[in-house]
């Protein structure tokens, strides 16, 4: 993958970040901290004292985040479904940290980048080994699916066996991510691991969402990259403790359990625990359908494979190749067939219960 061209993100120098915040009518007071992102650019920037919106930041010293969208990921109307997702979850007081509505919009343009502004929200991540935090969370997950389930997206896309395992597989054969010395191995494991998920009665079911004969898993908005990471814990005795989100970036339609499976740790016995838990609370506030237990380990599979692509088709960003140093080796590609050999015994094995 050789280099070319400086990455468009180079562009975002301090002065460019400050100018972009002003071009919003929102003062900075010079001070900036790069926040933890990969996939666009994320700043916090204090605002001066008196700046509009200031009151709507936390804290002693007002302070807002700026998020930088990557160029080429999202169309324009794919970034304003999800801010209205957004305001759609916080209209409902679902706990969602949603981007400002500055002048009647919340995607603006700056010298050729779209970026919004969202009130700084802080927290930690969550206990996942304590039961009351996870039932807590799977209220709060049921609360997320009731609103997402209220309408379809328009122009977001789902999580499914198409675009989250065909499609990253033939592009990273295409554009020759692999060693030769692996890469029909891998290719041929990956084929067997979707085959599988193919066959199964979620993706057969999929067709016949309106066939009451053959009634398929549901499908409704989600967070879709709901990792513990994407979730911010605040201390239960303060206003609004608990837990809320920071980020829809990756907001997709899919099944319900799509938002739960990635909270679940360690082994099986481990996994079954707080999926009980994560239930526990779930159920108190929506029913779940226990058939999509049975799609944990085939949306755990799917993801393995588009995680690699979205590493691959991103090496020309200087951040991906610093953070990911042994990716496209050899190494790398041979512990990723283990992986889904591992996954597709995952798969035929029986799913956790509830």
């Amino acid at each position: 993958m050789p280099d070319a061209a400086p990455h468009p993100f180079a562009t975002l120098t301090p002065d460019f970040v400050l100018d972009a915040l002003a071009s919003v009518g929102l003062v900075g007071d010079g001070r900036l901290m790069a926040l933890n992102s990969y996939e666009n650019r994320v700043y916090l920037a204090h605002l001066e004292p008196g700046t509009p919106l200031a009151d709507t930041a936390q804290g002693a010293h007002p302070a807002v985040v700026l998020k930088f969208y990557r160029p080429g990921r999202w169309a324009p109307e794919q970034i304003e479904e999800e801010h209205a997702f957004a305001h759609e979850l916080m209209a409902a007081e679902v706990p969602v940290v949603g981007p400002l509505l500055i002048d009647g919009r919340t995607l603006h343009e700056y010298e050729g980048f779209r970026f919004s502004v969202s009130p700084r929200r802080g927290g930690r991540t969550p206990e996942l080994g304590d039961d009351e935090t996870l039932e807590w969370i799977g209220r709060f997950l049921a609360r997320l699916h009731a609103v997402g389930a209220r309408r379809p997206f328009v122009h977001r896309p789902a999580v499914d066996v198409t675009s989250y395992g065909r499609e990253p597989r033939d592009w990273l054969l295409a554009h020759g991510a692999l060693p030769l010395e692996v890469e029909r191995a891998w290719a041929d494991v990956c084929q067997e691991a979707i085959e599988l998920i193919a066959s199964s009665a979620w993706y057969t079911g999929a067709e016949h969402q309106n066939d009451p004969q053959t009634p398929g898993i549901a499908t409704l908005r989600l967070h879709a990259d709901c990792h513990p990471g994407n979730i911010l814990w605040t201390p239960a005795d303060l206003p609004g403790g608990g837990p809320h989100f920071v980020d829809l970036d990756d907001c997709r339609s899919g099944p319900a359990v799509q938002d739960l499976w990635m909270l679940l740790p360690g082994e099986r016995v481990e996994r079954q625990r707080a999926l009980g838990a994560l239930l526990d609370g779930y159920e108190q506030m929506r029913e779940f359908d226990r058939r999509e237990l049975a799609l944990i380990e085939p949306l755990r599979t799917l993801r393995l494979i588009h995680y690699s692509a979205w590493i691959a088709r991103r090496w020309d960003d200087p951040a991906f190749p610093a953070a990911f140093p042994d990716f496209g080796t050899p190494d790398y590609w041979r512990g990723q067939i283990d992986t889904l050999v591992d996954q597709i015994e995952a798969m035929q094995a029986p799913p956790l219960v509830a």
